[in-house]
């Protein structure tokens, strides 16, 4: 797993808050060695010095009604801008179709406050989906697709993301019940498949959430 920055370096700031001044505070969600020694993880100031185990809890208790799933058949290097734009926008779970394994660097940590459920194939993520109600909603660029810029999207859904360049699997079109496109301008056929991710994440968040407070 990819650890956060100990320290500065020669080319990087220091982040985050020293040892806790004053009266320790009472609470089982504090944290006693990040009180007393720091904590310069990246996390939002409301969790500073909590344990990480009582942030995960906490986001538990507000997590957003979507799910993302990343087809993973050729070890796509987008997963983890993928799991950490999820922790942004807090959805339920990631899901990963295919390989097991895939590259965490880009998820800079976010993987441990992010729940991330594996699956074989995409016939099992169509029965988890289908046990739980869960609408899947194909997001490519392909002939018959709405653009997502005026669809409508369920409260609760999964949106599923194929491999950069091919994009969805033949398998996961036919699975999809709606496919969704992103509206481009340019030259290239698709974008980055981490990108189409956040587009569409947020394409959700602008339709079913406020904006939190400061």
């Amino acid at each position: 797993m990819t650890q956060e920055p100990d320290g500065p370096g020669p080319e990087r700031p220091e982040v985050g808050v020293g040892p806790w001044d004053g009266p320790l505070p009472a609470g089982d969600h504090w944290d006693p060695e990040l009180l007393a020694a720091g904590d310069r993880r990246n996390v939002v100031d409301r969790y500073r010095y909590w344990r990480h185990e009582a942030i995960v809890a906490d986001l538990d208790t507000r997590r957003h009604g979507f799910h993302v799933a990343i087809e993973n058949w050729q070890h796509d290097f987008n997963i983890g801008s993928i799991v950490r734009t999820a922790n942004a926008f807090l959805a339920a779970e990631v899901h990963v179709v295919g390989r097991r394994r895939w590259n965490r660097r880009g998820a800079m940590v976010t993987d441990r406050y992010q729940h991330v459920r594996h699956h074989e194939t995409v016939a099992d993520l169509v029965a988890w989906a289908a046990e739980r109600d869960l609408p899947m909603l194909g997001i490519d660029n392909v002939e018959g697709s709405e653009p997502i810029e005026s669809a409508g999207l369920p409260a609760r859904c999964v949106l599923v993301f194929g491999q950069e360049g091919p994009g969805l699997s033949e398998e996961a079109r036919t699975a999809s019940e709606r496919l969704l496109s992103i509206a481009q301008f340019g030259s290239t056929r698709s974008i980055n498949a981490g990108a189409a991710a956040a587009v569409a994440m947020h394409a959700w968040i602008r339709q079913h959430t406020a904006r939190p407070a400061d």
